[in-house]
């Protein structure tokens, strides 16, 4: 029997259920009135959140990066618990550029999502293309083309604000890697309807003064006649919240730390989004970096004192809040998201998605066919189809049973499960001789050009071989089981059976190119085989 995949696999606290397939924070108090951070143990990063316009749904985007479909959009009745609804952007553009490989780490940097005169927009940062803008009437529905609304190297983190008077103005930050400089805020005034900047920027927040470094990822608001900055500083890891605000549009802006670690065990807390409910309670949501599990979501109080904002637990009412690990949950809301994306909900495609990538399949989940990789393959970083979700908790476990394909003519070909990042481990199937060879895959620093090295675990008989053209086709049928502890230490096994596993290797996951560790299928093809392999993924738990 097929087993459908739900939006989270089993987890150790974070789970979700059949019934609702939503992200949890705290199992045993989904109708509780408090609430555990993270709200998301999953890879968010650069969350940005609005409210619908009676402040009782809200919808929430992430950086995606070079992987698709992109600007995943996550709705919420709560603020606490969170569904995957759609993606907004099929493919990444500029289409001649990212359709050629995959571009780690490049693509859709921090999107801003707001609601303006009857309709939703996200702007995004392309840091080697410019700022980008699509729109929708409906959230959980088709989104326009993309619009570059200005273009440039190393521009990032914008937001957008429409003012009273019918002006609309964009604020952003910049990229060191390509701009030679960074740690300064900037506004430009865009036309009315938000498609093209219409002026040169102004630096309104300067960070190399000693104090905010590393000043990014803005967030533009207007509240009782003041113009406001959200940003992060002092970098991801180590970092802090501080808030800009000033009378006039161009500033000059005062600036305070609004929320710190302090004392709690949260550190960062990094790049966010306000957020007002319809009961009028103020709250912030932000991302914590978390290493191998990526940039995980977070729940903050947010107050309102002499028109600065204070976010978190300000204990000692110095108006700097440290981030919260358990709080009470915003009042007068009720958890109504049920929503079952499925397999679509969950995987991305690690590039601009081809229809020789894979396909859907009957009585199946996904058929992935083998890559070609170059002649001077070194290791997966080259393959764009790695079919690949997000490590959902901080300890979960996997099981799907596949059924690997290969011409036996098509010696090398390889198909299996992989945990991807900086550094990964696959665990193969490969073509040898009359069978089939597990194989298990390490390889270090991909990105520089890190080799593989491969065990070989066991030799397998296929399950079935038939007649196909002028070769025959061999078929191995086999489970593949992938367990993951605390500090993403993860065991990759394997089953002839479905009820015995065996532990082809262990490996301690690593972040890729800005985003957490990522686990799921491959296949590939050495570029000596004219026959492409496959696998097809038939049931996962």
């Amino acid at each position: 029997m097929r087993i459908r995949l739900l939006h989270l696999i089993m987890c150790a606290s974070a789970a979700v259920t059949a019934a609702d397939a939503q992200y949890v924070s705290d199992p045993g108090n989904l109708k509780g009135t408090s609430y555990t951070n993270p709200v998301i143990h999953a890879d968010y990063s650069d969350p940005d959140v609005v409210a619908s316009p009676d402040g009782k749904t809200f919808y929430m985007t992430a950086s995606s990066f070079q992987c698709v479909p992109g600007l995943p959009i996550l709705k919420s009745t709560d603020l606490v618990n969170w569904s995957i609804v759609n993606y907004a952007l099929p493919a990444v553009p500029p289409a001649d550029y990212y359709d050629a490989a995959p571009r780690h780490g490049k693509g859709v940097w921090a999107p801003c999502i707001r609601y303006h005169a009857g309709e939703y927009y996200i702007y995004w940062g392309d840091p080697d293309f410019g700022i980008f803008m699509i729109k929708t009437a409906d959230p959980e529905g088709e989104w326009s083309e993309p619009v570059l609304v200005k273009e440039g190297k190393g521009l990032i983190d914008p937001s957008p604000l429409w003012d009273e008077d019918g002006k609309a103005y964009l604020a952003n930050g910049w990229a060191a890697s390509r701009a030679g400089f960074n740690s300064v805020i900037t506004i430009s005034e865009m036309t009315p309807d938000g498609t093209k900047v219409i002026s040169s920027p102004k630096i309104v927040f300067d960070g190399n003064d000693g104090v905010n470094h590393t000043v990014e990822g803005p967030k533009f608001y207007k509240r009782d006649g003041w113009y406001y900055l959200f940003a992060p500083a002092g970098g991801v890891v180590d970092g802090w919240q501080i808030a800009m605000r000033s009378k006039d549009v161009y500033g000059p802006y005062e600036c305070r730390i609004v929320m710190a670690q302090g004392e709690s065990d949260i550190n960062g807390p990094h790049q966010g989004a306000w957020v007002t409910t319809g009961n009028n309670e103020d709250w912030f949501l932000h991302f914590q970096d978390k290493g191998a599990y990526g940039r995980i979501i977070h729940l903050n109080p947010l107050e309102w004192r002499d028109n600065w904002p204070v976010i978190g637990n300000d204990r000692d009412g110095d108006g700097c809040g440290d981030a919260v690990r358990r709080w009470r949950k915003p009042s007068g809301l009720l958890n109504e998201v049920s929503t079952d994306r499925g397999v679509e909900g969950l995987y991305q495609w690690h590039g601009n998605y081809h229809d020789i990538f894979g396909f859907d399949i009957p009585d199946g989940v996904k058929r992935i066919y083998g890559h070609k990789v170059s002649e001077e393959f070194v290791n997966m970083w080259e393959v764009p189809n790695l079919w690949l979700k997000k490590f959902p908790d901080e300890e979960f476990s996997m099981t799907a049973k596949v059924k690997v394909s290969a011409k036996s003519t098509s010696e090398g070909v390889s198909s299996g499960l992989i945990v991807m990042g900086w550094d990964y481990a696959r665990l193969g199937v490969d073509k040898s001789g009359d069978g089939f060879v597990v194989t298990f895959t390490t390889c270090k620093d991909a990105e520089t050009g890190g080799k593989e090295t491969t065990r070989e675990i066991a030799r397998l008989q296929p399950t079935r071989t038939y007649a196909a053209g002028l070769y025959p086709n061999l078929e191995e049928e086999i489970w593949f089981r992938l367990q993951v502890a605390k500090g993403g230490e993860c065991k990759l096994q394997y089953s002839t059976d479905g009820k015995r596993y065996e532990t082809a290797g262990t490996f301690t996951a690593r972040a890729g190119k800005w985003i957490g560790a990522k686990a799921g299928f491959y296949s590939i093809t050495p570029a000596s085989v004219s026959e492409r392999g496959w696998i097809d993924i038939l049931e996962t738990e």
